[in-house]
């Protein structure tokens, strides 16, 4: 199979091109990214034959079978589109849109076009989440509360390999969608009741440098999450389920147990890389012609919620 990757010099756009190369029968053909220097450059030490400023040209060749995009959030839902539009099978990195109707228009357009489209949900495939998953599944283990911390430190306007962003991140439609999708997932349930507050606006940035979410789903389980670009500490996103059989807390692809023992995740998947798998279940979809976990229909409930709690910040 054949992939185009856009943004592909970006800190995503990188990650995938590591896990890509650790998954048999798939070739990088084309890279896709705004600035001609850096991905001509890129093209040039990845051996990639193909590298353009235009997601277009990509989109017209012959041996580009397929598309991920990890490009800006605002760009998402087009992109996306014309992927599909164009006879490539595609996925997105979250959120797919930074609204609700964009998030159903893609749906719309998967379903007249039937090609596998996927939101890229990493916490779905990481092993430590699959661990928990498999667990509930099993009757195992019954998640009663998820309490959730994402932070960074992001005062000005950098990505995570420290570089400038030529567009501005935000707490809700990016990474509250990965918790929001994720407790949802792991409970088999949509929020029935949600609530959310927000700290003051950035001057410069336009967007809340903190927030709180709170969400509960008609079994009684609830999701506490906490989001802030403020924290000068350890960055990123911390899960702790407090479930009836034992506590356990996921630091991405690790998982420990509420007393901080590790928990063994060796059999869990065929990698222990979460970024790896994601693109796995993408390519394994197209083979075998089947929705994909983390379709971008499944995905639209997360954004269903995430609208519902950006009304409740208003």
């Amino acid at each position: 199979m054949k992939v185009c990757v856009a943004g592909a010099y970006g800190a995503f756009g990188m990650k995938h091109l590591d896990a890509i190369s650790a998954i048999e029968g798939i070739e990088v053909t084309s890279v896709m990214g705004r600035d001609e220097a850096k991905i001509s450059k890129l093209a040039a030490e990845r051996a990639i034959g193909h590298w353009t400023t235009e997601l277009s040209e990509s989109l017209a060749r012959d041996d580009v079978d397929a598309v991920l995009l990890a490009t800006p959030t605002q760009l998402h839902a087009a992109q996306a589109i014309e992927c599909m539009r164009a006879g490539k099978h595609v996925m997105v990195e979250i959120p797919m849109a930074d609204n609700l109707a964009d998030a159903q228009e893609i749906v719309k357009v998967q379903k007249e076009t039937g090609l596998v489209a996927m939101a890229g949900h990493t916490r779905r495939f990481n092993p430590s989440h699959q661990w928990i998953h498999n667990k509930i599944k099993a009757g195992e283990l019954k998640v009663q509360q998820m309490d959730v911390q994402t932070y960074f430190f992001r005062r000005s306007n950098l990505n995570a390999l420290g570089q400038p962003r030529s567009w501005t991140d935000h707490l809700l439609w990016h990474h509250a969608c990965h918790t929001v999708d994720l407790f949802q997932y792991q409970t088999g349930e949509v929020a029935s009741e949600v609530q959310a507050m927000q700290g003051p606006i950035h001057p410069d940035l336009g967007i809340a440098m903190d927030m709180s979410i709170g969400m509960k789903v008609p079994s009684g389980a609830i999701c506490t999450l906490s989001l802030s670009f403020n924290n000068d500490g350890p960055l990123g996103t911390f899960f702790r389920y407090i479930c009836d059989n034992g506590t356990y807390i996921a630091r991405y692809d690790d998982l420990v147990d509420g007393k901080e023992k590790p928990v063994d995740l060796s059999n869990v998947a065929v990698s222990s890389n979460g970024i790896e798998l994601q693109d796995r279940e993408f390519f394994s979809a197209i083979k075998e012609g089947r929705e994909p976990n983390a379709s971008v229909a499944q995905a639209l409930t997360a954004m269903e919620t995430l609208d519902r709690l950006e009304k409740n910040l208003k």
